[in-house]
């Protein structure tokens, strides 16, 4: 299949490209805005493959969009390109606004267009999947997980704007009659993921023997995917997916965020002992605002029906992923040292506005 990948140059997306070219043998074409969590490195395995084509292009640019869809003529789409992080969407909601509801909005009219073109076999055969988080569930308590029939309940500025986006995409299933896919993953986790998320800003803070914050009490729980293995879920909800339907992808691995930090520091310590014991760097630091307690996912309909099951053990992911940083400076130390240097995120701030009494 022809195939355009929105977010093809972010963490999840270039996971998603690598799967759709090497393992499944499609030709895919990557629209990224290239914003400073894209980055083109994460594709260069790819840059002599003939099958594969980055273009550099905001989703919100509804002009570019249609020029993309028209050169393109893509066969399916899927939409990652996204504002993801729920610190910085704490600090600029606007940004998560424009990107995903108004790009999800425009790319929408543009994918509606090229559908409404097709024909015959390609048409019947046509998809429009949206890769969405389980953060739009809001949160869950000590028991339960959520599937496919969760009420929507977000508490973010992030997970707000994701959610707008999901209902837009269900909208235009119903109302034009686009055969869209929506898919709520879990956390995910494993090389090339920006270092202002958890997992990769322990990893770096101890390997430079910088302190280790942990929101609040760490016992905030999150099920953990690995990212080769959410990629695999996507080929196959792309590949078999009903139109109209949502898949909830998790990776059957709940954890608090205090057993990852150990468990890193752990890895840390077998891996680069130098710098041993890592876990007296461990810090405790003010919660996040609006902080979840607990996601979890049950994975059962995508299990059942389309055949997909998580296969990386967390403990074995981690260990990989605390490797794959160690061995790997050339792609992160540019943007640890020009873009996002550990810094804290997320602290809410004054509004700056003033009002006449």
């Amino acid at each position: 299949m022809r195939i355009l990948v929105t977010g093809g140059a972010g963490f999840i997306g270039s996971a998603l490209v690598r799967h759709l070219v090497r393992d499944l043998g499609h030709e895919v074409v990557t629209v990224d805005a290239l914003t400073y969590a894209a980055n083109p490195a994460s594709l260069d395995d790819l840059k002599d493959d003939p099958r594969h084509r980055l273009v550099e292009a905001d989703i919100a640019d509804l002009g570019r969009m249609r020029a993309a869809f028209g050169e393109v003529r893509p066969e399916a789409v899927v939409h990652l390109a996204a504002e993801t992080h729920v610190d910085r969407s704490i600090q600029g909601p606007g940004a998560f606004v424009r990107t995903n509801v108004l790009g999800t909005q425009v790319l929408l009219d543009a994918a509606r267009g090229a559908y409404d073109a097709l024909e015959g076999e390609a048409k019947a055969r046509f998809r429009f999947l949206h890769v969405s988080t389980d953060e739009v569930f809001g949160s869950l308590g000590a028991e339960g997980a959520f599937d496919e029939t969760s009420p929507y309940d977000p508490r973010s500025p992030y997970s707000a704007s994701k959610a707008a986006s999901d209902h837009l995409v269900r909208a235009w299933f119903h109302t034009y009659g686009l055969p869209v896919v929506v898919s709520n993953c879990s956390n995910n986790y494993g090389p090339r993921q920006f270092p202002e998320k958890l997992i990769p800003l322990m990893i770096l803070n101890a390997l430079e023997g910088r302190d280790l914050p942990v929101y609040g009490d760490g016992l905030n729980v999150r099920d953990w995917l690995h990212v080769e293995d959410h990629a695999r879920a996507l080929g196959r909800i792309l590949q078999a997916g009903a139109p109209g339907a949502t898949y909830l992808v998790g990776g059957r691995a709940e954890r608090t965020n205090r057993w990852i930090v150990e468990t890193i520091c752990a890895e840390m310590d077998r891996q680069r002992p130098q710098g041993a014991p890592h876990a007296r760097l461990v810090r405790q630091v003010a919660d996040r605002p609006g902080h979840d307690r607990r996601y979890a996912i049950d994975p059962a309909l995508i299990e059942r029906e389309l055949g997909w099951r998580p296969q990386r053990r967390i403990e074995e992911g981690l260990a990989d992923t605390v490797a794959w940083y160690l061995n790997n400076e050339a792609w992160w130390r540019p943007l640890r040292d020009t873009v996002y240097g550990g810094e804290r995120l997320g602290l809410v701030k004054p509004s700056g506005l003033k009002f006449l009494r």
